[in-house]
């Protein structure tokens, strides 16, 4: 065995992972062998990440084609998409997304999705059904991972949100019934006689109202992504009504695609300007029932229209007894920019404002059905408003 073998049998993981981090930068002289699956990630993140590579990939779609496929090959899913969305910038890998033969080596997720509908109105025909397979399968997984705790949380809290004074024994609500027989404790048999029971009902008959109203400005991408596929469970709902409506400075009413999440995120538009005003004035106009609506805002607050107005029209939607929720963000990555501003006056008008993650949401609703009041549901949930 030559003296370079043992040399790199002998490195401490901790320093070659040091070295991988740091690049060759850190070791010039190459004083750190790496053994030859090390050299080709090495290689792989160079291309990437060092700013001074002379060179590197291009444009040239096969060598991209080869990175996409290096990179899975020595990394992770989750660092892969890390790493394919930096490549969008530093690579120019957002243009060769337009060529459907580059989009099948691709990696699908989230932020895939978004940056594949900036392109929808560019996209040449024949790469948009290849793209429609990869934002179908991101929705389909979306939808294997929420659609049952999404049906769990709404449908459970519909049936918790009625008192039932003749419950059956699976309907019982115990904590309840021990709490209002108290008085009636018999303490030589130490027990309680229940003079009146009280159980869980059945809301089938009082309709809930969901609407979701989503900014579809460019960095709203990932929760429009999440906001459609959510609607569409709350859609297959019968114990709900729910309507999806995109905005930038005009109002779109998707209600009518949300049977169909692909479709409806390619009738979206990301980018433009933001016209909240306009947005709440529309959902204002198509609610009936006020006190039986879930409005929820999705936007970063950012307006572009009347200001002064869109407050105005906020808080008379609030004053209706709407259960009235803003979102800056619907997705894993926290709240983005957003107009601090406006958040703390939406907060004076008692419409709690702040970020929430996909595994949050099923709960948020549940707890919005249940009339909960939101702000102590945050401080379980140890979110912070914004």
């Amino acid at each position: 065995m030559d003296d370079n073998k043992k040399d790199i049998e002998n490195l401490d993981p901790r320093l070659k992972k040091w070295r991988l981090i740091l690049g060759k930068g850190a070791d010039p002289n190459d004083e750190m062998p790496l053994e030859s699956q090390a050299r080709e990630m090495d290689e792989t993140l160079e291309s990437l990440y060092d700013d001074n590579r002379q060179g590197g990939l291009g444009n040239s779609a096969p060598n991209i084609n080869r990175w996409l496929g290096d990179i899975r090959k020595y990394f992770p899913t989750s660092m892969v998409q890390i790493m394919q969305k930096d490549a969008m910038d530093r690579l120019g890998l957002k243009e060769m997304l337009l060529e459907p033969e580059m989009l099948e080596s691709v990696e699908p997720d989230v932020d895939l999705v978004g940056t594949l509908l900036s392109l929808n109105k560019v996209m040449p025909s024949k790469t948009k059904e290849t793209a429609r397979k990869v934002i179908q399968k991101v929705v389909d997984d979306l939808e294997k991972k929420i659609s049952n705790k999404m049906r769990e949380s709404i449908e459970g809290s519909l049936n918790r949100s009625v008192s039932n004074r003749r419950p059956k024994l699976n309907e019982m609500n115990w904590h309840k019934t021990i709490r209002v027989n108290m008085k009636h404790y018999q303490k030589k048999y130490k027990t309680i006689i229940p003079e009146q029971l009280w159980g869980y009902g059945k809301k089938g008959q009082s309709l809930k109202n969901i609407i979701l109203l989503v900014d579809q400005s460019g960095s709203m991408a990932a929760s429009l992504v999440y906001a459609s596929v959510f609607g569409a469970v709350m859609a297959s709902l019968r114990s709900v009504k729910t309507h999806m409506i995109v905005f930038d400075t005009s109002v779109v009413d998707l209600t009518q695609e949300l049977n169909d999440p692909v479709e409806l995120l390619f009738g979206t538009q990301l980018g433009g300007g933001t016209d909240i005003h306009k947005a709440l004035t529309y959902a204002e106009q198509i609610i009936t029932q006020p006190d039986d609506t879930i409005l929820v805002l999705i936007t970063d607050l950012y307006e572009g229209g009347n200001e002064k107005e869109m407050l105005k029209r906020a808080a008379s939607i609030k004053a209706k007894g709407v259960t009235f929720i803003t979102l800056l963000a619907l997705s894993d990555e926290g709240a983005p920019s957003y107009d601090k501003s406006i958040a703390q006056q939406f907060y004076s008008l008692d419409i709690p404002t702040f970020a929430c993650t996909p595994d949050q949401f099923p709960d948020l609703m549940s707890a919005a059905i249940k009339k909960e009041d939101i702000s102590s549901w945050m401080s379980k949930k140890g979110i912070t408003k914004k």
